[in-house]
């Protein structure tokens, strides 16, 4: 990985906003008193980042149980997200764009690929007071297991 100091579980993350595939802002503190899964993929319009955001909104309701919101986020602009969300089926689930600053806030959790410009395939689950709790990064090419990730949310809830 290509990226400089990574984010690791005991951080705290600092608030940010950015902006949804409807051009909603989506703001980290908004949300305090729920868990957080950021599920960041490269990009837009390719098959197994459409696989991974389908499968947030699959599980959707598991996450509400949770007390979880699972969001997207990829370096694509929000006019993109928004035709891609509308091409694959997502109706539920945020898609982010960290668009301009191009990478900000992969960059500003180390997980940004300079090379590339774009981010690594990274789930995080943030807890319910802004810590991260979670961190998993996946080879770019790998459809990450939404039922770890289930399981983990799971186990920390006991």
């Amino acid at each position: 990985m290509e990226s400089k100091q990574c984010i690791k579980a005991g951080d705290i993350v600092s608030d940010f906003s950015l902006i949804d595939q409807n051009g909603k802002e989506f703001r980290l503190s908004d949300y305090k008193g729920k868990r957080i899964l950021l599920s960041f993929h490269p990009l837009a319009w390719t098959s197994v980042c459409a696989k991974q955001m389908q499968s947030l909104e699959e599980e959707k309701n598991k996450f509400e149980e949770l007390n979880t919101v699972a969001v997207g986020i990829s370096i694509d602009s929000s006019a993109s997200k928004k035709a891609w969300a509308d091409t694959i089926n997502i109706k539920n689930t945020r898609l982010l764009s960290d668009f301009w600053p191009h990478g900000r806030i992969a960059q500003q959790f180390g997980i940004f690929r300079d090379k590339e410009g774009i981010s690594e395939r990274v789930n995080i689950i943030i807890n319910e007071n802004q810590e991260i709790e979670y961190i998993q990064i996946y080879e770019i090419s790998q459809l990450p297991d939404i039922n770890e990730i289930i399981t983990v949310l799971q186990s920390e809830e006991k």
